[in-house]
């Protein structure tokens, strides 16, 4: 599965532009992220309303980018500063992202195990 990926994950703070496709999306990796595309990393990009995002990833063989929208309500991305351009995140959170978690207010439960 996707988010089950060895590498690391990373979050674009910009929105980009929904027409971009497998190089357009590379390209903002490398310069606006300063990061390596083909490192088998997972960048996620999101539209300017948060509506929609797409996630590029490096297989063995290719790219592949994966796209969710949502129907209702927007992604809640994770609190950055102001001068940040990503911001990396593990793929728990990610999860919550796309699942359209609030990431100001979550709620983790905790299980007791019984011996």
């Amino acid at each position: 599965m996707l988010i089950a990926s060895r590498g690391r994950v990373f979050v674009a703070v910009d929105p980009v532009d929904f027409q971009f496709s497998f190089d357009r999306l590379a390209g903002v990796v490398r310069n606006a992220l300063r990061a390596d595309p083909l490192s088998g990393d997972l960048f996620a990009f999101f539209n300017r309303t948060r509506t929609r995002c797409k996630i590029l990833h490096f297989e063995p063989g290719g790219y592949a980018i994966y796209y969710r929208r949502l129907e209702r309500g927007t992604f809640e991305l994770p609190a950055v500063s102001a001068l940040a351009t990503r911001v990396e995140v593990d793929a728990s959170t990610l999860g919550m992202i796309l699942d359209g978690i609030d990431l100001r207010a979550p709620r983790r439960l905790r299980y007791l195990t019984v011996a």
